[in-house]
Order: C-alpha cells, then sequence, then structure tokens
C-alpha cells in the first residue's frame, strides 16, 4: 500500500478505528470457536449428564434462526442507544453464557440432570444472543470506520468466523480422543472462546464509539426506517412469517396475518415510504447467500465425510476451506480495486455453483479436495461483500439497512438452508432406497411425511438410521435412562418400541446397512447438486445488476448526500 493509500485512509478513520477492528474481529471469531467446538462436545454432555439426542438437540437451540432475529431487533435500536452499550451488552452475555455453560458440573451435583439441562440450555441461548447483538454493532461500526474501503474491511471483520471455525474444529480433533485416548475435558474445550472474548472485551475497554455515518450526518430515524421502506420491509416480514409458522407452529393464515401486521406498523412508522426496489432485490439475494454459505455449511462436513468414508476427513476438509476463507478475505480489497465489488460477487457466485456440483459427484478423497476448493474460493466473499454493497447504496439506512442484509441472511439459512438442504437429502436417499430395495425401506421409513414449504416426501427415519449405525447402543443408553429417572410412560413406550424395532430388524442388520448408507450418500451428492442452482441463480441476479449499474455509468458507492 503506497503512501497516497494510507493518508487516504488515515483521513477517513477515527483515530482509534484499527483497535476497534480487531476488537470486531474478536467478536465474530468467538462466535465461531463457540459454535465450532459445542458440535464436539455433545457426546461428552450426552455421557456424563444422560442426555439423549432429543434433548442434545433442544439445547443447542433455535441456532441461525434466533441469531437472525436477534439482529434484526439489535440493528433496530443500534442508532437510538449507540454501539458501545450494545457491544457491552454483548459482552456481558458471553460472559453470564460462560458461567452458566462451565457451572454444569455443579448444577447437576445439586440438582441432577434437570438442573444442568437448565444451565446449558439458557447458556447456549444466551451465547446465541452475544453473537446476534455483537453481529449487529460491527458491521454498521466497521462501515462508518472505514467508509471509502467498505468492501475491504468488512471481508477482514468476516475472516473471524472462519478463524473460529479453525480454531474450533482442530480443537475438536485433537480433543475428541479416540482409540485408548481420553477426550479433553469438554470444559476445557468451551472455554477456548473466552479467550477472544475477553480480548475483545479489553479492546473496546474506555474506548469511545463514532456514531453511526447516517447518525453523525444528522439523518432522523424515521429516515433511516424510510429507506428500508415497504419493499424492504416485505422481504424481512416474508422470512419471519415463515419463522411465525415453521418454528412456532403458527397456521399459515395466522403467520400470515402477524407479518401482515408488522408490516402495516412498519409503514406506519415511516410515513408508508415506499423503499427502494434495489435494497429489496438486495435483500432477496442476501437470502439466497445464506442459504447455499451457512445452510450449506450445517451439512457439508457430514455429506463429505460419507463421501470420503471417514467423518473426520469431512470435519478436515470443512477447517481446510475455513483456512481459505480465512485467508482470502484479507485480499478483497485488491480484487474489487479490480473488478468492483459487484462483479467479486459475480464471479464468487460462478465458483460456488461450480464447486457444489463438483462435490456432488466427487469420487475419494482428492477430487473432495479439490471441489471443496472451488467450492471454499466462491464462498469466501459473498456475505462480507454484500454487506458492504447494501452499505455502500444505501449508508442512509445506518445499522438498519446492513442489519436487515445480516437478518435477511441467517433467518434464510436457519429456515430455508439448513432445512431445505436436509429435505433433499431425505427425498433423494428415499427415492434410492425404494429403487434398490423396496423391502429395506419399508423396513427404515419415516413414520409420517417431512414438509418443506408446500414439498411433501416420506424420509428415512433419523432414530432408525441412527440405531442401525450404531448397532443399537444409543436407543439402549437412552431407554435405562428414561426407566432410571422415571421419564413420562408415552416417551418411556416410544423409546421402548424403538429399541424391540431394532431387536427385529437386527437379524437383517448386515444386508440392510451397505443399502441404507449407499441411499444416504446419494441423498447428499444430489443435494449438493441441486443446491448449486441457488449460486447459479445469484450469479443471473449479479449479472443483471452489473448491466443495471453499467447503463448509468458503473458501480460506485452512493454518498449520504445522495
Amino acid at each position: 500500500m503506497n503512501a497516497s493509500r494510507r493518508q487516504s485512509e488515515s483521513n477517513e478513520t477515527v483515530p482509534n478505528a484499527q483497535r476497534l477492528l480487531w476488537a470486531g474481529f474478536m467478536a465474530i471469531l468467538a462466535a465461531g470457536v463457540g459454535f465450532s467446538i459445542r458440535a464436539g462436545i455433545l457426546g461428552q454432555w450426552a455421557e456424563q449428564y444422560g442426555f439423549t439426542q432429543t434433548e442434545l438437540g433442544a439445547i443447542t437451540g433455535g441456532g441461525l434462526t434466533g441469531f437472525g432475529i436477534i439482529i434484526l431487533l439489535s440493528s433496530l435500536i443500534a442508532d437510538r442507544i449507540g454501539f458501545g452499550p450494545l457491544m457491552f451488552a454483548a459482552f456481558l452475555m458471553h460472559l453470564i453464557s460462560a458461567g452458566l455453560t462451565l457451572g454444569t458440573g455443579a448444577a447437576f451435583v445439586a440438582g441432577g440432570k434437570p438442573l444442568a439441562f437448565q444451565c446449558l440450555f439458557w447458556g447456549m441461548f444466551l451465547f446465541a444472543i452475544g453473537n446476534g447483538i455483537a453481529e449487529a454493532v460491527v458491521n454498521p461500526l466497521v462501515a462508518t470506520l472505514f467508509p471509502r474501503n467498505k468492501t475491504h474491511y468488512l471481508n477482514i471483520l468476516h475472516a473471524g468466523w472462519p478463524g473460529g471455525l479453525i480454531i474450533g474444529g482442530l480443537a475438536s480433533y485433537f480433543m475428541a480422543g479416540g482409540g485408548d485416548a481420553k477426550p479433553v475435558a469438554w470444559q476445557i474445550q468451551i472455554s477456548l472462546f473466552l479467550i477472544p472474548v475477553v480480548l475483545y472485551g479489553l479492546m473496546m475497554l474506555g474506548q469511545r464509539f463514532p456514531r453511526s455515518e447516517a447518525s453523525s450526518s444528522g439523518v432522523s430515524y424515521r429516515d433511516m426506517l424510510g429507506e428500508l421502506g415497504l419493499v424492504g420491509a416485505a422481504v424481512i416480514c416474508g422470512l419471519l412469517a415463515l419463522f411465525f409458522k415453521s418454528d412456532l407452529g403458527l397456521s399459515p393464515l395466522v403467520a400470515g396475518g402477524i407479518a401482515a401486521a408488522l408490516l402495516a406498523a412498519f409503514g406506519a412508522a415511516t410515513g408508508f415510504r415506499f423503499g427502494h426496489i434495489l435494497l429489496a432485490f438486495l435483500l432477496i439475494i442476501q437470502a439466497l447467500v445464506g442459504y447455499v454459505e451457512l445452510g450449506t455449511d450445517s451439512w457439508i462436513s457430514k455429506i463429505t465425510g460419507t463421501i470420503m468414508a471417514n467423518p473426520a476427513y469431512g470435519l478436515l476438509l470443512f477447517v481446510y476451506t475455513s483456512g481459505l476463507m480465512f485467508l482470502l478475505r484479507f485480499f478483497a480489497g485488491p480484487i474489487v480495486e479490480r473488478i468492483s465489488p459487484l462483479g467479486l460477487l459475480a464471479v464468487s457466485a460462478l465458483f460456488g455453483a461450480t464447486g457444489l456440483t463438483l462435490l456432488g459427484s466427487a469420487e475419494g478423497a482428492v477430487m473432495c479436495i479439490i471441489a471443496a476448493t472451488v467450492y471454499g474460493i466462491g464462498k469466501t466473499f459473498l456475505w462480507p461483500t454484500m454487506l458492504a454493497v447494501v452499505s455502500e447504496q444505501f449508508p442512509k439506512g445506518g445499522a438498519i439497512t446492513i442489519g436487515a442484509a445480516g437478518a435477511a441472511g441467517m433467518l434464510s439459512a436457519g429456515l430455508l438452508g439448513g432445512p431445505g438442504i436436509g429435505f433433499l437429502q431425505d427425498q433423494n436417499a428415499s427415492a434410492s432406497l425404494q429403487r434398490a430395495n423396496q423391502a429395506v425401506y419399508d423396513r427404515y421409513k419415516a413414520p409420517k411425511e417431512n414438509e418443506f414449504l408446500w414439498l411433501k416426501t416420506v424420509g428415512l427415519d433419523g432414530a432408525k438410521v441412527g440405531v442401525l449405525e450404531d448397532g443399537g447402543k444409543e436407543a439402549q443408553r437412552a431407554l435405562d435412562l428414561m426407566v432410571k429417572e422415571n421419564a413420562k410412560p408415552d416417551a418411556v413406550q416410544t423409546q421402548r418400541n424403538l429399541v424391540d424395532w431394532w431387536l427385529a430388524a437386527k437379524a437383517t442388520s448386515a444386508e440392510d446397512k451397505p443399502l441404507v448408507e449407499q441411499a444416504g450418500l446419494f441423498g447428499g451428492r444430489q443435494a449438493l447438486k441441486l443446491t448449486a442452482f441457488v449460486p447459479a441463480a445469484m450469479f443471473a441476479c449479479y449479472a443483471l445488476l452489473l448491466a443495471w449499474f453499467r447503463m448509468r455509468g458503473g458501480y460506485q458507492a452512493r454518498g449520504m448526500h445522495h
């Protein structure tokens, strides 16, 4: 970087800009470390405290969906109360989360499994809240600190996420034990996330936080909301309607009615400002980004581990692609100087579609590594560069518009990406097993249909497949726990039915297992190939935007007084 460039950047940032940037980096790193390590210690929680898989699922909670809602709510108040108080709230949530989680052992001694469950459940819940608040702050904060280099510095900021995944993934790999080696205590593993938490707390201690671009320019709160407008809010409310239906179990009519009421209330607050079609279009694209990046990340380690016939290899491949993301995000600035943010996004989408297609057809470790490399390059720049484009085109929205983009991506990942890719696996695995052996399919099919949006399929019963994989050990363990703890009779009977089913199915398990495994592998491959259509659609959207901006003289960041 030459002297004039350094001087230009120094003139556009507050004196503590670099310190606040790296503090935000540590906050996102903490989220990645905690997210990654948690997945590796669930087995220890089950063994030490007697949790079933269902209870572990309840502890991990709403995940990405709840994350998205916290981002949305925090973004709406960030410009009103300031970045500093919100970051303190995030830090406090992270510390309380750590205290509750690490106190699980003492809670188990004092109150048994129920109290241990409450410690872990609320610990993970507050961890998600802390992550969401921090995300809602650091994005507009960095956009404010570096108004002329948003794409570059937002990519650096979000290198913290894959950095955290690398640390957590490697910790899980080396601390999980195996063979004669005992795993490292889960308390030590989960405590790793406290290191970046303490660091970002110290780095932000006593620092003065700038107001957002919009606030410092005198834009009123109502005008900030007006930048999002009815069309932008309609995209968010559409995702919220899906949340009300899918996660809260409300009827489509009630869910739609609540979303419509929220949209009407938003319209009244803004004087029914229409907003910007371009922003609504960008929010839709960001929803696709959330689907293909975070939604795929929820499954890709499992699928590639199946392709390579070793779950540990799938984890290491995920760490490898996270390493690619971590390194490449530091070079976004020089790239966008040559091809513009939209050009970078278009190329990334093309790489993403190609990588997922190759992964869906990969055979063996070498091809998986090549395909994952292409996919990893493709997903690297999508999320932070989209946030930069939204902030550059709609700076008057302050934290609200960039927060809406983050919320759209997270909500889509939790409501569409994870469930949608899971549905595609169910649909294709069932079809494959039916073709191979109808009797085996009948033995392992789920008792009822699986639904995703308007689509339905009868997938394979996850409980039965799990019993087949481990020879019934977990099913019997869970039944023994339920009987010992005098669980509800219905729950005990359901678990007993599963154990009894295994006693009957065990006779044919040697012949069934390869067929079921092959069906699962086929379902995973097909899900990746079909998911490749999402970044392909994104590429078409970016091509349209590039053409539209070219007709207007080329892509340019809009000023606050545009």
